[in-house]
């Protein structure tokens, strides 16, 4: 069982920037493929970003290239997302999700395939 727990959200105003963090309770974190979703209101939740169990492989929504940096330290059992210029639309509740996987290089775009969700961190992005 991993627990997670995120943390680092807020109020900003458009144009700022945010980071988030995710605690995670396992030991061996590094044997999990994370990934970062949200969800607006009234909507489904989408995936934002991915990182491999190495950190050495990430993928991005199109609407997070470029503008989002996900990273990892598996030595402090902790996943990161950076978010910068940031947009009213980015507005949502922030998941963080680990992904059980064998491959060290393996990422998860798919919300169905992550085994374990923290409770999420409102970003709230103001025009």
């Amino acid at each position: 069982q991993v627990q997670l727990v995120e943390s680092g959200g807020g109020l900003v105003q458009a144009g700022g920037s945010l980071r988030l963090s995710c605690a995670a309770s396992a030991r061996t974190l590094s044997n999990y493929a994370m990934g970062w979703f949200r969800q607006a209101p009234g909507k489904e939740r989408e995936f934002v970003a991915t990182i491999s169990r190495s950190g050495g492989s990430t993928r991005y929504a199109d609407s997070a290239e470029g503008r989002f940096t996900i990273s990892r330290d598996n030595a402090k059992n902790s996943v990161y997302l950076q978010m910068n210029s940031l947009k009213p639309e980015d507005t949502a509740v922030y998941y963080c999700a680990a992904d059980f996987k064998v491959s060290a290089e393996a990422t998860v775009t798919s919300k169905a395939s992550y085994d374990y969700w923290g409770q999420g961190t409102q970003v709230t992005v103001s025009s």
